[in-house]
């Protein structure tokens, strides 16, 4: 930011950012610099229309100049600020994972509803990223005995972290789905969850540049949507109880070849939409 002024204010700063912001093609660019300026004067967003004239300081100041930098190259804002909301939670997030999606709250949303009054149950999250899921699950359910696999230690250190801020239990192992032999426990469970990477190699190019130069692409892609969701399937045959039942997140161009999978092994299984009418999840139980 240039220094030529005498004396910047919110409202200066929120015109100026916009701008520049603007001129660098980053998407959002008012909502931007409003969720920065918020971050570092430790208000809310939408507070900052009270105090459009209240002076920055140095020290403010010095702290956003970085902060505004890492933004107009394209760094999600979640990753700058270090924190994204999710659900009914606060979560730490960083390179490790990904930024929690719409999409997959509403996959939470769907599994509250259809499992409401069940009591102590056992719940599984393959892929866990930052705990999302499960720690939103058992913050609803506090009877559910709820665990999340990954196979990245740096993911699982941070959902552990992430349960912890958040006060829950939730247990979390180092798991490789591609790997067979390799036991998870001897318990079955009696849901299983999954929002596993689903984007294909190919389709890198076409993603924005803040999801394709900044979010881990160990939790992004898949060599082929067969490879990974036919191991998921062969994951839950083994795992799941009778009766019991699973919710993916899918990429909503290959709904059908998922359904495939799971239906050519004897799963009833059916596709629900998202909130902008895309198959966007599957559920499947067994038959």
């Amino acid at each position: 930011m240039p220094n030529t002024r005498n004396e910047w204010t919110v409202l200066s700063m929120l015109e100026w950012a916009t701008s520049y912001f603007d001129e660098k093609g980053v998407k959002s660019s008012r909502l931007s610099i409003e969720w920065l300026l918020a971050y570092v004067l430790n208000i809310k967003r939408l507070d900052l229309y009270l105090k459009y004239d209240r002076p920055l300081t140095s020290d403010e100041l010095a702290e956003l100049r970085p902060l505004v930098k890492r933004r107009a190259g394209h760094e999600p804002l979640q990753y700058i600020t270090g924190e994204a909301e999710f659900f009914n939670s606060i979560l730490k997030v960083n390179s490790e994972v990904l930024i929690p999606r719409q999409e997959t709250e509403q996959l939470v949303q769907l599994i509250c509803e259809e499992n409401k009054g069940t009591d102590a149950i056992s719940v599984l999250d393959i892929g866990t990223g930052s705990g999302c899921i499960p720690i939103s699950l058992k913050k609803e359910f506090k009877s559910w005995n709820v665990f999340g696999i990954d196979i990245s230690d740096g993911a699982l250190s941070l959902a552990k972290e992430n349960a912890s801020i958040n006060e829950v239990e939730v247990h979390f192992l180092k798991h490789d789905l591609f790997d067979p032999d390799l036991l998870l426990t001897e318990n079955k469970f009696d849901i299983i969850i999954s929002n596993p990477p689903y984007i294909l190699q190919e389709e890198k190019n076409g993603l924005d540049k803040e999801v394709k130069d900044f979010e881990p692409h160990l939790a992004l892609f898949c060599k082929s949507t067969i490879e990974m969701f036919s191991s998921i399937e062969n994951f839950c045959a083994k795992n799941l109880k009778k009766n019991g039942v699973i919710y993916l997140e899918i990429h909503e161009d290959y709904s059908g070849e998922v359904l495939d999978i799971f239906i050519a092994q004897n799963w009833n299984a059916r596709t629900v939409q998202d909130l902008d009418k895309k198959d966007r999840f599957i559920v499947v139980r067994r038959p």
